[in-house]
């Protein structure tokens, strides 16, 4: 398999205006440390990443919008000829703004929504009127015809919002909904307790199988949680169920759930390059190696490509192929990237025959 890296996240600031509960980076209005980096230092990675690979640039944040050169740096991505995409909270979002998106040749936006109504969203923001300025912004992209997906990310306090907010996304005109499974790193470490249980994640990844065979226009897709691929495959075995899902056909270039290191990564505000945007451990350092050097070579990217190396029930799952369990989890709740889905509830074939 070759691994190409097709979809990159770039922390372009750790600033932002609202705390959120689950914040991988611990953003807040002011950091100490992680200072931004200057626009002729984004143009320096821009053209180290597009010397070498052409795949989708996601400028990130903290909030993005902060920085006042971000459309200076979208603009520079869309000369190199990358395809740029923007995520943010929603709530700096104008028709300034929007002129702005279009003049840089930003393709996508994403905007966070974690909650059907204020009561939700505003308390897992920690900031009212954070859900008005979502919607404000979602508006303003239909107005502007800006194509916009939602992500929204789950814990126990918003777990029995989930369909709710799909129906939201839906009537908002978003062109995908993105289902993130919280991994708890960052602030996100402070709501250990607050994680969703195994059971009920198998049975939201359930919900997830049959709402996908929903008649619209939306592209739904489970993020963090690989034993999606898995229950996929379980389903058409017992079944004969060949339903075309698009969420598996639009898996970043790939039909395999975890792709930290191997067709995605994230680069933060200070140069590092780490696995996804959930896995707080570097492979290298842009400013002192080239991308391509840390993605081809870092044994930590190395590790994570070798799925036969993989410990515990995934080093024995008969669908580690397709799913390979959530790097990141693992080594949040395990201390180990190789060790073992911890949400996953299947047992390996090759288990249940040593039992028997």
């Amino acid at each position: 398999m070759k691994f190409e890296p097709k979809w990159i996240a770039w922390e372009i600031t750790r600033r932002c205006n609202l705390n959120c509960v689950h914040c991988r980076s611990s953003s807040s209005l002011e950091i100490k440390g992680h200072p931004d980096f200057s626009l002729e230092e984004a143009h320096r990675i821009l053209d180290d990443i597009s010397s070498y690979a052409s795949p989708v640039v996601v400028l990130s944040g903290g909030e993005p919008l902060l920085r006042h050169d971000v459309f200076d740096i979208a603009t520079y991505g869309t000369g190199k000829g990358l395809r740029m995409c923007l995520a943010t909270n929603g709530t700096l979002v104008t028709e300034e703004t929007c002129f702005k998106i279009k003049n840089a040749g930003i393709k996508m936006v994403s905007l966070s929504l974690d909650g059907s109504t204020a009561e939700f969203h505003d308390n897992f923001r920690n900031q009212a009127g954070a859900f008005a300025g979502t919607l404000n912004a979602a508006a303003l992209f239909r107005k502007h015809e800006i194509p916009f997906l939602i992500n929204s990310s789950f814990t126990k306090r918003n777990q029995e919002e989930i369909p709710k907010i799909y129906k939201l996304a839906k009537d908002l005109g978003a062109t995908a909904w993105y289902m993130f499974m919280i991994v708890p790193t960052g602030r996100g470490e402070e709501i250990m307790k607050e994680l969703i249980s195994r059971e009920d994640y198998e049975d939201l990844l359930e919900w997830h199988y049959d709402m996908e065979k929903e008649e619209n226009d939306i592209l739904v897709r489970p993020t963090c949680a690989p034993s999606y691929y898995r229950i996929v495959l379980q389903k058409k075995k017992q079944t004969g169920d060949d339903f075309q899902r698009r969420s598996l056909k639009f898996s970043t270039g790939g039909s395999k759930g975890c792709l930290a290191g191997q067709l995605i990564c994230l680069i933060d505000v200070d140069g590092n390059v780490l696995p996804c945007s959930y896995f707080p451990m570097s492979a290298g350092n842009i400013r002192e190696k080239s991308f391509k050097e840390i993605w081809e070579n870092a044994k930590l990217f190395q590790d994570l490509r070798n799925f036969k190396a993989y410990k515990g029930r995934c080093g024995s799952c008969e669908y580690v192929n397709v799913c390979g369990g959530c790097r990141a989890r693992a080594y949040a709740m395990h201390g180990d990237y190789m060790a073992e889905e911890p949400f996953c509830s299947h047992i390996p074939a090759a288990m249940k025959n040593c039992k028997n």
